[in-house]
């Protein structure tokens, strides 16, 4: 095994320079074909998306697309040399970024316990579907069947918000497939009056806050979802403007699809109850999600449902409480006490 070591140090480095070259490859096309695009897409994104490719290289994960057929594709992020002797863990991305984004501070602690496949949603990152199903079964569908080709059998799956209502439905209709569901500030199992209720709260149109176009929103998205600090407070509009037309280059149609489907659904608090052990993780300053919505979904859940309220934890509990969030992940899915 010793001697494996040297061939996986040069195999990262490899992968590393590779990286760099591409970077540099890119910016230099970008400046001779299209000046403008520049402005429109700052350098600065496109060298934090290849420290996050190199970072998640270096914790022994493999970029891998699957080709479900004609139409589909689905990006996964999957541990490269699989050890029979882990448990797998599948982690699904919410609504504000792509999977290296969200759980960039989850990946390392995580990797060194289990087998971790990371996938990009549709319309996120680089999974796509020429399909018109923008419901969070059809992903879910699409997460479990990009898995089984992957060579995936049980696994513990954790979802955070929008990703949590994709992890829920992989519990309920795979249920031979998935051994836990843990589930993060998410919305499933609330009355229509609480719906109401909620997205009035938030003062503007949903979509403008969640699929933000200009500064202010995407200031107000920030303050919505992150508790305890503002990572853009120091940033001047003229950046963020940059890092929304970035962001937003790619599948901004279909995001808003997606989203408008999500709101449109009738609420349902007599959702089905999943079979398997379940983990409910709120923070008790979520302004998206009131941890009101977690006792009443544990109550609803039944007895296999454990709650866990994070404290000094907005609806982001993978940036305001990363640590905490990886140990109570961590405890759950390898099936130990979390006290």
């Amino acid at each position: 095994m010793a001697s494996l070591r040297p061939w996986r140090l040069l195999s990262l480095y490899i992968s590393a320079i590779a990286a760099v070259l591409r970077f540099i490859v890119t910016i230099l096309r970008r400046a001779s074909a299209a000046p403008s695009h520049i402005l429109r897409c700052p350098i600065i994104v496109t060298l934090i998306d290849h420290c996050l490719s190199l970072y998640f290289l270096s914790l022994g994960l493999s970029p891998t697309t699957v080709e479900l057929d004609g139409d589909t594709t689905v990006h996964f992020w999957a541990s490269a040399h699989r050890r029979f002797r882990r448990p797998d863990l599948v982690l699904v991305h919410g609504f504000g970024g792509n999977s290296r984004l969200q759980f960039v501070r989850l990946a390392g602690p995580l990797s060194r316990s289990f087998n971790l496949y990371v996938p990009d949603l549709l319309f996120f990152g680089k999974s796509h579907t020429l399909r018109h199903d923008r419901s969070e079964l059809f992903q879910a569908r699409c997460v479990v069947e990009g898995l089984k080709r992957l060579g995936v059998g049980r696994y513990t799956v954790f979802g955070i918000s929008y990703g949590g209502y994709v992890a829920y439905r992989m519990a309920e209709m795979w249920p031979e497939m998935v051994e836990r569901v843990a589930i993060a500030s998410c919305g499933i199992g609330c009355t229509e009056n609480q719906k109401t209720e909620h997205l009035g709260n938030l003062g503007r149109n949903v979509t403008e806050i969640f699929l933000p176009e200009n500064p202010e929103n995407l200031r107000r998205l920030i303050n919505l979802t992150i508790y305890k600090f503002d990572p853009f407070r120091w940033a001047p509009d003229f950046f963020l403007q940059r890092l929304i037309d970035a962001m937003c280059e790619y599948y901004k149609k279909e995001r808003l699809e997606l989203l408008e489907h999500l709101l449109a659904q009738k609420a349902d608090p007599d959702i089905p109850i999943p079979t398997q052990e379940t983990m409910l993780i709120w923070g008790d300053k979520d302004n998206v999600f009131p941890p009101l919505l977690a006792f009443q979904l544990q109550r609803h859940f039944g007895p296999k449902a454990k709650l866990e309220i994070l404290k000094d934890t907005g609806h982001a509990s993978n940036i305001d409480s990363p640590d905490r969030l990886n140990e109570l992940i961590k405890s759950f899915a390898l099936g130990c006490s979390n006290s």
